[in-house]
């Protein structure tokens, strides 16, 4: 199963094949989850639309018309139910703190610290950007999508996306300058 494509996939899964829909699912939902995770910032929240956006997945795989990748398509749902979500009246305050990063076992704890207080000073960089320029950011560097997959996401055109970028890393550079973060890992 892990040999198949995504295309395969999804038009096994349109068919009703749930071996094809876990093997889709194991392979997306932890970029998915952690996708949604930055827009909710509440793991909760973020567990449930990861459910009710594969749930949309396998009941609309027979409309999936392969004008993307399989993977574009999922986090263009997933974008529309975490926005959707944000849009909605809060239950209650959403928790500010992210999800600890995991440590490389072969780094000592002052490493580990460092990369730690590290990347919250650069994630607090990112927060600080504009939601369009963090949604950029996310789509490109953490998602690892391409420009033309961006603004299909999105829904903007490709040179709007590369615009934003520019700016985006113009900024980010400025605020990492004045936070005092350096490019590279201790």
């Amino acid at each position: 199963m892990q040999s198949d494509s995504d295309q395969d996939l999804i038009l096994r899964v349109a068919k009703g094949d749930r071996l094809a829909f876990r093997a889709l699912y194991a392979r997306h939902n932890v970029r998915v989850f952690r996708f949604i995770l930055r827009f909710i910032k509440d793991e909760g929240t973020a567990e449930d639309l990861i459910g009710e956006v594969f749930l949309d997945v396998w009941r609309q795989a027979d409309r999936f018309e392969g004008r993307s990748s399989v993977s574009t398509w999922i986090l263009g749902m997933a974008r529309f139910k975490a926005l959707s979500k944000l849009r909605r009246p809060r239950e209650e305050a959403l928790d500010e703190e992210q999800a600890g990063a995991i440590a490389d076992e072969a780094d000592t704890p002052e490493v580990v610290a460092q990369k730690v207080d590290k990347a919250q000073a650069i994630r607090r960089c990112i927060d600080q950007l504009s939601p369009e320029h963090r949604e950029i950011v996310d789509l490109v560097y953490y998602q690892e999508k391409s420009i033309s997959e961006v603004a299909e996401i999105v829904g903007i055109p490709e040179n709007t996306v590369k615009t934003r970028m520019f700016y985006a890393r113009k900024k980010l550079q400025e605020l990492m300058q004045s936070a005092g973060v350096d490019r590279g890992w201790p």
